[in-house]
């Protein structure tokens, strides 16, 4: 069983770390236990819903399917048993969607990114959604530690007929422990492909030299938690003035657009309060004269 450490191994001023470091020249995040990590859920249709065709899961990875309504599965649940994530990890989501299927699927809690010495934590997420499946991909945030280093990619595949609606956030130092990011990397891509031409790319990356800088205007300007959410399906005309309507209402920053057949809409808040509750907003306003679907806020957020 992989060892964890208590929480206070992970201040700014972790000693232990830092001692560590200096042995040796060479200390790395190789020389440490690493998890390696990863899971497949692959989704079909029944009579009575959406049906769970296969399911794989290898530690610190789990994949639960809490059912509050009958024997409909409605949203799938992935934890990370070893309590966060730290540098040299790897972690790998792979969702298949197809048939009529429709879920969504979050995380039972943020994802924390611990202090690396030199390695960088991978985390790739792979979503496919065929046919006329439906898929919401809604985890809650992942919080980057001061000195963390993360590498992230966010890999989907759509095809017409399905609909997506796809979200990550970043919360930028742990800003209820009064804490700022005063070094760390964090590399951020999305790659989505429509019937098998790449239709948007983007990238999203911080290095050291660049986190005393996020302060300027044409950079954070002083917001912590940032957000993207992607929108595919039939509606998108409809989606994206829905999100415009509400952007003056929310309590950050937020514009959205449509680009290669999608709706794409970025946020930034100064506290990760402000930016969960205006994901919250939008979510509510998509789920709206829905009685089944996964375009909701998840229930495990209010969990």
């Amino acid at each position: 069983m992989r060892e964890i450490a208590s929480p206070s191994c992970f201040a700014d001023d972790a000693s232990a770390l830092d001692t560590l470091a200096r042995r040796s020249d060479n200390s790395s995040d190789k020389d440490l236990q690493r998890a390696e990590g990863s899971c497949r859920i692959v989704l079909g249709s029944s009579e009575r819903g959406t049906r769970v065709m296969d399911v794989y899961q290898k530690s610190p990875i789990r994949v639960l399917f809490p059912r509050t309504s009958g024997s409909r599965v409605e949203e799938a649940v992935l934890v990370n048993t070893s309590g966060g994530v730290a540098g040299g990890d790897r972690l790998q989501t792979d969702v298949v969607a197809m048939e009529h299927a429709s879920i969504a699927v979050t995380t039972q809690a943020a994802e924390k990114v611990y202090r690396a010495l030199k390695e960088s934590a991978h985390v790739l997420t792979t979503l496919k959604v065929r046919d006329t499946a439906r898929l919401a991909w809604l985890p809650q945030e992942t919080i980057v530690f001061n000195r963390a280093r993360l590498t992230r990619e966010t890999r989907i595949e759509i095809t017409s007929g399905s609909e997506l609606l796809a979200l990550e956030w970043l919360m930028l130092g742990r800003t209820a422990h009064g804490e700022k990011l005063s070094a760390g990397t964090v590399t951020d891509h999305w790659r989505i492909v429509k019937d098998g031409r790449l239709v948007w790319a983007d990238s999203f990356r911080i290095t050291d030299e660049v986190v005393p800088h996020l302060c300027r205007k044409a950079l954070l300007s002083d917001c912590t938690a940032i957000a993207t959410l992607v929108y595919f399906g039939s509606e998108l005309d409809a989606r994206l003035e829905l999100v415009r309507d509400l952007a003056p209402s929310l309590a950050c920053h937020c514009a959205v657009t449509l680009v290669g057949g999608l709706v794409v809409a970025r946020f930034a808040a100064r506290t990760s309060y402000d930016l969960r509750t205006a994901l919250r907003n939008v979510l509510q306003q998509f789920g709206n004269g829905l009685a089944h679907g996964p375009f909701q806020v998840p229930r495990m957020w209010s969990c």
